[in-house]
């Protein structure tokens, strides 16, 4: 059996108590001088970049000044979140840490990765903080890949195929999340979701979206296998 295995962060593995968006807040207003209406905005299930773009141009900023501040951004945003997690209760969701072992003792056949709108070292910060560990996933696609969640499959597909040599297909790669965004990401590619209602989406809201497989949440380690093996 092969499978590539994806989790989101956010939501789905851990909570930061915050410490993302008021790292991204205050980075926003450091380079930009304006965060843009952020108390009036969703954050879950977008990249960060998404997020950043759709907060500047909704205060008015052009396409130009918002790619020249970029850089800056992230490297305030990484400072900031440092910060943030150290004084915040970043802690795991219920059922994650044996979940995970499973997927890691289910042999070569079966890659641990993430998919992810965090951007590469916003991922790394938050997992270390949570005691996950970010060094476990041997694959990942993030926001710093490409602002728009529906193009992350693809790269930890060809992240997978350049670690292990096979191309992972359709039902073969399993997309785990807690949004909406993330039961679509790669319906284009015909992938296996497994939707888990410890975001802020309720299960209600994420059944409407169709995924293969919803639950509360991860705690039935065994259950939460089988969906993520079956066929």
């Amino acid at each position: 059996m092969r499978r590539l295995v994806l989790f989101d962060i956010d939501g789905t593995l851990l909570h930061s108590g915050g410490a993302g968006a008021r790292a991204l807040r205050d980075a926003l207003v450091e380079v930009f001088g304006t965060a843009g209406p952020v108390d009036r905005y969703s954050m879950a299930g977008r990249t960060d970049p998404q997020i950043a773009r759709e907060l500047l141009r909704a205060a008015g900023l052009d396409a130009a000044r918002i790619d020249a501040g970029l850089p800056a951004l992230w490297r305030a945003y990484v400072r900031n979140l440092e910060r943030e997690v150290r004084e915040s209760d970043v802690r795991v969701l219920p059922g994650v840490l044996p979940l995970l072992e499973r997927v890691e003792a289910a042999g070569n056949g079966t890659v641990l990765g993430l998919l992810t709108g965090n951007v590469v070292e916003g991922a790394r910060l938050k997992l270390e903080s949570a005691g996950i560990g970010f060094g476990r996933f041997r694959v990942g696609a993030y926001g710093s890949d490409h602002a728009d969640r529906p193009e992350l499959p693809a790269v930890a597909v060809a992240r997978a195929e350049a670690l292990t040599g096979y191309r992972f297909r359709e039902k073969e790669v399993v997309i785990i999340g807690d949004t909406p965004f993330d039961i679509a990401c790669g319906e284009h590619l015909g992938v296996r979701t497994v939707a888990v209602a410890t975001g802020h989406y309720s299960a209600d809201d994420l059944a409407k979206c169709g995924p293969d497989h919803l639950f509360d949440d991860l705690t039935e380690t065994e259950r939460v296998w089988e969906a993520i093996a079956e066929g």
